[in-house]
């Protein structure tokens, strides 16, 4: 049992655990393989009644907290979703959290329900070609119009953008520099994708291809003034309430994505049989798997620690960064060992881990890089100079 004792983590994951066994293998190969949306697990996701887990129960949500959530995104991930899965319904997890904490009530009463529900999908637009990770030089802007604000720019790697009806999107209202530092002059909005106005470009991507990774161009789309979240200028503060939730999310999913590398590599090892002998029965063999299940299991208990921490309403950056590098780490060896475990078979399709092994990739670029979060506990935990 890698969950806690608390008898409602065991319910989530037994029923989640229920949902996800409707949707085998093969349901999986075949979206990675055709590129199409999980449309029929977002739905029983959606009405089983999990989009909500950590949402208020005041717009219907379960109002469990992160270290619930966790459970749910490995137990999904770990089912052989993988990142595929996961990525289909972790956005209605942690990219509203603004809205949670700074929407007013009538946004939160409007727009939370619809995605708790699973009426609407939504993506989260920030990164742009030339900031990367330096988000307070986007150059996106929300030009102030009577009744709202019209937005013009540029986004990518923007997550389930083919399919979302809403967009998140962080857009500059003043000049970078100006009063209030480099963190100022960023809005968050939350409002409805028109297409009309935002071209999306699909991104031909190495993994996770039943989850589509798009370019967004917007051109003068308007935005009504009441779906700007919180005050003008404070975008930059509200979004960071999203990413340690993300991190925490992302890491729980690479130890279920390595988790379910595991579980079919060490069936194969049992399974196949060579001069004589199940080759897990070799050292050689069966050492790193070993050696994967440690520091699978390790990285799980940097997640619950840092789901426990941002619950608790207490500080945990350097705990939900942490988890994601070690979860991530940890997953990527998981599902390299597994491909090398079946030899020429783990390169073939059929046998999935391959398609592991592409997605294990995702939770070690995104959504920060590995060498970010070493700065991070460099300057942040061992109060070394500010490398960047």
């Amino acid at each position: 049992m890698w969950y806690n004792d608390d008898p409602a983590h065991e319910e989530i994951h037994e029923a989640v655990s229920r949902i996800c066994a409707r949707f085998d293998d093969d349901y999986w190969l075949r979206k990675d393989t055709e590129a199409t949306f999980p449309h029929e697990f977002h739905r029983a996701i959606a009405e089983g009644g999990w989009l909500g887990i950590a949402m208020p129960p005041e717009q219907g949500g379960a109002g469990l907290g992160i270290a619930a959530a966790a459970i749910m995104m490995r137990t999904i991930a770990e089912s052989g979703a993988g990142i595929a899965g996961a990525s289909s319904v972790h956005m209605n997890i942690f990219g509203l959290q603004p809205v949670v904490v700074f929407g007013t009530d009538e946004q939160k009463e409007r727009m939370l329900p619809p995605l708790i529900r699973g009426a609407e999908k939504a993506c989260f637009a920030v990164t742009e070609p030339d900031a990367g990770l330096n988000t307070t030089q986007i150059k996106t802007r929300a030009e102030q119009v009577e009744g709202g604000y019209r937005i013009s720019g540029q986004k990518i790697w923007i997550s389930t953008a083919q399919v979302a009806d809403r967009v998140m999107i962080l857009a500059r209202t003043s000049p970078a520099g100006s009063a209030g530092g480099k963190t100022s002059g960023l809005s968050l909005f939350y409002t409805p994708l028109d297409r009309s106005r935002v071209e999306i470009s699909l991104i031909h991507k190495h993994g996770r291809h039943a989850v589509d990774s798009n370019i967004l161009f917007f051109d003068n789309m308007e935005v009504p003034a009441n779906d700007l979240i919180g005050h003008e200028g404070q975008g930059f503060k509200q979004i960071l309430h999203g990413l340690n939730p993300e991190r925490i999310l992302v890491a729980a999913e690479a130890v279920g994505l390595g988790q379910a590398a595991l579980r079919r590599a060490c069936q194969y090892a049992r399974d196949r049989v060579v001069f004589g002998r199940p080759i897990g029965q070799n050292q050689a063999i069966q050492h790193p798997l070993a050696r994967c299940w440690m520091n699978l299991e390790a990285a799980w208990l940097a997640v619950v620690r840092a789901a426990q921490l941002y619950d608790a309403g207490k500080e945990c950056g350097a705990e939900a960064n942490t988890a994601k590098y070690l979860a991530a780490e940890a997953a990527f060896a998981s599902c390299e060992t597994a491909v090398l475990t079946h030899g020429g078979m783990g390169y073939a399709a059929q046998y999935h881990v391959e398609r592991y092994l592409r997605e294990s990739w995702i939770p070690r670029l995104a959504p920060v890089s590995a060498q970010m979060i070493m700065n991070y506990i460099g300057e942040k935990v061992l109060s070394l100079p500010k490398s960047y």
